[in-house]
């Protein structure tokens, strides 16, 4: 087991392969480049809650008391999540085991702990002390969520915060990083790039939810909110960086 569990360390795309899972090659390098700080922009069932499961699954099984938070929008997406990542640890050989386990909340037989909590403010407040935060729909979380997270990773210097989603217009934080200077591994993953998504249903898709919204859904592409007046690229070029003195 030692050998396996060496072995796993080592490539990690072996562990996703134990889990009964053949990663893509954009999943396989990101298991195996143990990012810090990702944002993930991957199209509708493109594999992105797949590996995020996974990344989870390394982080309890080779980090004894790991403290693994997951939230989104919703309890019911977080538990989702939850749920894959629960059923991961159940296919694999040599896991932790689960010593409790709820709808919100699993504890493993080497003290690592996962949380799956709605995404806002208020519920996430106070917890600290965590090595991974997974932030699902981030797109679609409140702005203040990201100023309540970074305080949790404070104490723990690798400590790594993932962020998942598909486009939800030109606003909010996880745009603004995207677009952004600050320092994040970006990972962007549209329809074409996911070999389990056939022309054929990339064609109905089309159809059925028109151009816009399938560019946005399939071909990541950000849009600019439906209540904004002018396009905010014609707003942004309307102001210059430089202060000109009045006289």
């Amino acid at each position: 087991m030692l050998a396996l569990d060496m072995a796993r360390a080592l490539d990690p795309a072996i562990l996703a392969r134990d889990c009964g899972i053949e990663p893509d090659d954009w999943q396989a390098r990101l298991l195996r480049s143990e990012p810090r700080r990702a944002l993930l922009l991957c199209s509708r069932q493109s594999g992105k809650s797949t590996v995020t499961a996974l990344l989870v699954l390394k982080t309890v099984l080779f980090l004894a008391n790991a403290l693994v938070v997951v939230v989104s929008p919703s309890q019911r997406q977080s538990s989702e999540l939850f749920r894959t990542i629960v059923a991961f640890l159940g296919r694999l050989p040599g896991a932790p085991r689960l010593t409790a386990e709820s709808t919100q909340r699993a504890e493993l037989s080497n003290g690592a702990r996962i949380l799956a909590l709605p995404g806002t403010e208020k519920t996430i407040r106070g917890i600290a002390g965590v090595d991974l935060v997974v932030i699902d729909e981030a797109s679609r979380v409140e702005d203040d969520l990201l100023t309540a997270v970074r305080p949790m990773l404070a104490t723990k210097p690798n400590s790594s915060l993932i962020a998942l989603t598909t486009p939800n217009g030109k606003r909010g934080w996880f745009y603004e990083a995207w677009v952004g200077d600050e320092r994040w591994e970006r990972v962007r993953v549209p329809a074409s790039m996911c070999p389990r998504i056939t022309q054929e249903f990339l064609a109905e898709e089309l159809r059925s939810l028109g151009a816009i919204k399938f560019s946005e859904e399939y071909e990541l592409q950000f849009h600019d909110p439906d209540e904004a007046v002018f396009p905010l690229a014609v707003i942004e070029r309307a102001f210059a960086p430089e202060v000109l003195p009045l006289w």
